[in-house]
Order: structure tokens, then C-alpha cells, then sequence
């Protein structure tokens, strides 16, 4: 089977497992990862072994750079603090507490590679969460921390990793050294990643061009990353750094088609390289579990518990004393950076690991004591997590009954926002009625950009949605009866095939505006 072949059958089991976790309603992680164990025991499959390097190269850039993409800047600036505190004091926190576990385990692992693997299994992943929380109308506050560490504990624990890695190398780092050394190489990618957001951002405007528009967005995350490992510092926070000033501005830089367009691309290329490190990982198991075959099965099985259990107790550990600090100092009571307590604990529970902590534990140096155990048991905490954690959340949180009522119909302030686009239109057509060339179509126009306003302006007023539904639901069946028009004349008689993809298209995008907000007022 050669290399082609391999990708397209590993492509065809990510789509087949993708279904059955959605049928199931099992977390998608965990689907692929059994689902990739079980492949590697068939026959004639091909044994997998990739290369460390190319693990982090390859699979990191795109898939921080998407997390950045989602990222809501203003939601993130108002919740800095409690995201730092995750994903810097939390995953430190963390790291610690599995170093010690690892080196009393196995007391002939070096500190350094101690270390080294557990900034691999700190850092939880908010994608792993992800299909949960969006089912479920949880506070926005707690999807904009959990979402928010997830971007820069990935940043934290692997700046963690690269100063552990460069320590096996060496006898002994002092902990000044070592503070220093985090501090440069985080400030050296910050640099790293501004300037590439500064020259993408002069390079976007003069493409015109969508598919090379979104190509740049694609080459940026690499650059970024390339670039600042060149220098030897974090390429990860330079990913990160670039991906949140590029689409803080991208509706300034990108036109419309190429935002819409790129929202494809992105969602596809994440989804393939998720799902290609879950089930890659899972195939190279058997392959490590021959190799396991040196160390004692109650030291693998001793390990593998220990290890899992601290990373949810160091978690829970970390997070639910600040949610009690209010009670102890009162003078606290009014700090929203505090979590209340059902909060954190939904918070501490959330912390499945997931595809950055496989692509991070395939670059652990092949020369590092004990590394295929390493690996295993950053596979088992990652299952673990994912098993227990991810299959009881939504229980926990239904439990708790933290959720906001879910919203029916168009809210006052969406209403409102609209009504300022529909006011803003009215007001250019009608300041061209005087225009002796334009004049006769304002007027025409003029009368149902009056009308909108006034629809926006009485549900924004809070009044009734019925009419808002019915003229939706009119234009929707409208557009959907011009569409098949369109198809039947085309059937008959063919027209050019690029103009029927075009109004095809625009028929397409109208359609999914109306259905979106339909579905808002349902």
C-alpha cells in the first residue's frame, strides 16, 4: 500500500468514525483513537511510525492557528485573568505535580525529561470539549475561559517542553536561568508573531484574489512557526500571536466571499488534521505496546493510573480554592475574575487533553529514557480524560444546573443591530432621490428598505416576531422556487456552466442567511 493509498484510507476511517461518534454521541476523540487501535491489528496495514519533528511542524501551526481564528478578542481581554490563571498558573501547577508523580514512579528519569513529559499532559484542549458545550447553553463566560486557555496553555506548556528538552542536553539549568530563558523565548515569539501579522496584513489587501487569500492565511501559521524556531524561540505563541492579530482584522484585510470561503477551508483542514493525529497515535500503539514489552506491566498499569488521576485531581486542585476565596476574604465578593463554585467545577472538569498533547508527546527526543512508556502513558491520560471526563460532563453540568435558559426568537439586542444596518441603508437610498440618474430606482427601492426599519424597530422594541417569521419564510421560499426555475430552464436547455454556478452560489448564500435566521426565531 503506498503513501497515497494510506492517506486516503485514513481519510475514509476519520468520515466513518466522525458518523459513529455523532450517531453515538460518544466523544469524537475517543472514537478515533479506539478506532485507530483497531486498525493497526488488521492484517496488512501498514505500521506507522512518524517522525518527531515533523509531528509538531506539521499538525501544530494550522490547528493553534484556527483555535486563534475563533478567538473573540474583546471576549478574551475582558476575561485575561481567569484565562492566565488557567493557562499559565494551572498548567505550571499541574506540570509540577506530574513531574513529581513521573520521578517517583521512575526514579531513573532525569528532572528534565520528568518535565519534559508533563508539560506534554498539562495543557487541556477545549476542541475535545467542544461538541459538549455546544450542545448545551452554558454561561458565555465559562466557553470564553475554557476556549481562552485552551490557545495559551497550549503556548505555556510547550515553551515548558522546549526549555526541558534543551536541559537533558545539558548538566544543571539554575531556575533563574531557566525563568529567564521561558520569558525570552515567550517575548521572542510574541516579536516573531507581530511581524508576520504585519507584513500579512500589507501582503492580504494586494491580492484581490480569494483562493490566494486564503492561501496566505494557511502559509502565515507556517511562517510564523518556522520562523520563530529559527530563532530558537516559541512558535507556538508566534502561531497564536499571529492567528489573533490577522482575524482580529480580518474584516478589514479579507473581503466577503474570502472570509466565506476560508471558514470552509479552515473547518476542513482542522477537522482532517484532528482527526489524522488521534487515529495516527492510535495506530502507532500497537507498535509501542511491542515495545513495552521490557518494562513490568504493574509499573505501566501503576503509572498509567497515577498519572491520570493526577492530572484531574492537580486541575480540580488548582481551580476550586479561588471559587471559595470570596467567602474567606469578603473584600472579594465583587471580583468577576473569581469563579462562583458550580462554575469551577465545571471549569476543573473540563480538562480533557487532546490533540496538542499527542502531537507534543510524538516529539518527545528519541533519546529520552523510558520514551515509548512516556508516550503510552500520555495516550492513557489522554483516553482517560477523554473517557471519564468527556463522558460525564454534560451529566455534571445538567447536575449542577448551570445552564441559561435557551433563547427563542430574535433578542432586543440583535434586533437593535439589525435595525442600525436597515437605518443605515435606508438612510443612503434615500439621500439619492434627489439625484437626477438615481432617483427613480431610490424610490422604488426606498418604500421596502422603510419597511425592514420599521420591522427591526418593533422587535427590537420588543414587540411581536410573527411578521419578521412570515416574511422570512416568504423570501426563503422565493429564492428556493427562482433557484429550481433556474435548474428546470437549465435542464432543458443548457446555459454556461460558470454562469449557473455563479447564481447557483449567490442563491445558496441568501438561502443560508434566511435559514439562520429563521432557525434564531424558532
Amino acid at each position: 500500500m503506498n503513501l497515497l493509498e494510506v492517506i486516503l484510507a485514513l481519510l475514509g476511517a476519520c468520515v466513518a468514525l466522525a458518523v459513529l461518534a455523532r450517531r453515538t454521541r460518544l466523544p469524537y476523540a475517543v472514537v478515533l483513537i479506539i478506532g485507530g487501535m483497531a486498525l493497526a491489528f488488521i492484517p496488512g496495514i501498514p505500521r506507522v511510525e512518524l517522525d518527531p519533528h515533523l509531528a509538531l511542524a506539521a499538525f501544530l501551526p494550522p490547528l493553534l492557528q484556527a483555535s486563534a481564528w475563533r478567538t473573540d478578542w474583546e471576549e478574551f481581554r475582558a476575561s485575561i485573568r481567569p484565562i492566565l490563571l488557567l493557562a499559565v498558573g494551572a498548567v505550571l501547577f499541574t506540570a509540577a505535580c506530574v513531574a513529581l508523580v513521573a520521578k517517583l514512579l521512575l526514579p531513573d528519569l532525569p528532572w528534565a525529561a520528568a518535565i519534559a513529559f508533563s508539560a506534554v499532559v498539562a495543557p487541556p484542549d477545549a476542541v475535545a470539549a467542544s461538541a459538549i458545550l455546544q450542545r448545551l447553553h452554558l454561561p458565555r463566560r465559562i466557553v470564553t475561559v475554557l476556549e481562552g486557555e485552551s490557545l495559551v496553555n497550549d503556548a505555556s506548556a510547550l515553551v515548558l517542553f522546549r526549555l526541558a528538552v534543551g536541559a537533558l542536553a545539558t548538566a544543571s539549568v539554575s531556575p533563574a536561568i531557566a525563568a529567564l530563558t521561558f520569558l525570552g523565548v515567550a517575548l521572542g515569539g510574541l516579536a516573531i508573531g507581530w511581524a508576520v501579522a504585519w507584513a500579512a496584513s500589507r501582503l492580504l489587501p494586494l491580492l484581490e484574489d480569494t483562493a490566494l487569500e486564503v492561501a496566505v492565511t494557511f502559509l502565515i501559521a507556517y511562517a510564523a512557526f518556522m520562523a520563530a524556531e529559527a530563532l530558537h524561540v516559541s512558535g507556538v505563541i508566534a502561531v497564536v500571536t499571529t492567528g489573533i492579530i490577522v482575524s482580529g482584522r480580518q474584516r478589514a484585510l479579507l473581503a466577503p466571499q474570502t472570509r466565506v470561503e476560508a471558514l470552509a477551508t479552515w473547518s476542513f483542514v482542522e477537522f482532517t488534521l484532528t482527526s489524522l493525529v488521534f487515529i495516527l497515535v492510535g495506530l502507532q500503539l500497537n507498535g509501542i505496546l511491542e515495545r513495552l514489552a521490557a518494562e513490568a506491566a504493574g509499573t505501566v498499569i501503576l503509572a498509567s493510573l497515577a498519572i491520570s488521576l493526577t492530572l484531574v485531581v492537580s486541575r480540580l486542585a488548582w481551580v476550586m480554592p479561588f471559587a471559595y476565596l470570596p467567602r474567606i476574604f469578603p473584600s472579594l465578593s465583587h471580583d468577576h475574575a473569581l469563579p462562583r463554585p458550580r462554575h469551577a467545577a465545571i471549569i476543573g472538569w473540563a480538562g480533557m487533553r487532546g490533540v496538542v498533547s499527542l502531537a507534543t508527546a510524538l516529539a518527545l527526543p528519541l533519546a529520552v529514557p523510558h520514551r515509548d512508556l512516556l508516550i503510552f502513558l500520555a495516550f492513557v491520560a489522554i483516553l482517560a480524560t477523554l473517557v471519564v471526563q468527556g463522558t460525564t460532563l454534560e451529566w455534571l453540568i445538567l447536575r449542577l444546573g448551570v445552564m441559561e435558559p435557551g433563547k427563542r426568537g430574535m433578542g432586543a439586542q440583535e434586533a437593535a443591530a439589525r435595525r442600525l444596518m436597515a437605518h443605515a441603508a435606508l438612510a443612503e437610498v434615500q439621500g439619492r432621490l434627489d439625484s437626477p440618474l438615481d432617483g427613480a430606482i431610490a424610490r422604488d427601492l426606498v418604500g421596502e428598505f422603510r419597511d425592514i426599519d420599521r420591522v427591526f424597530s418593533g422587535v427590537a422594541a420588543g414587540g411581536p416576531q410573527a411578521e419578521l417569521q412570515a416574511r422570512l419564510q416568504i423570501r426563503l421560499a422565493a429564492i428556493r422556487a427562482g433557484r429550481q426555475a433556474l435548474l428546470d430552464h437549465h435542464g432543458a436547455k443548457p446555459i454556461p456552466e460558470e454562469l449557473l454556478v455563479g447564481l447557483v452560489s449567490e442563491t445558496d448564500h441568501e438561502e443560508l442567511r434566511l435559514t439562520q435566521q429563521l432557525n434564531q426565531l424558532a
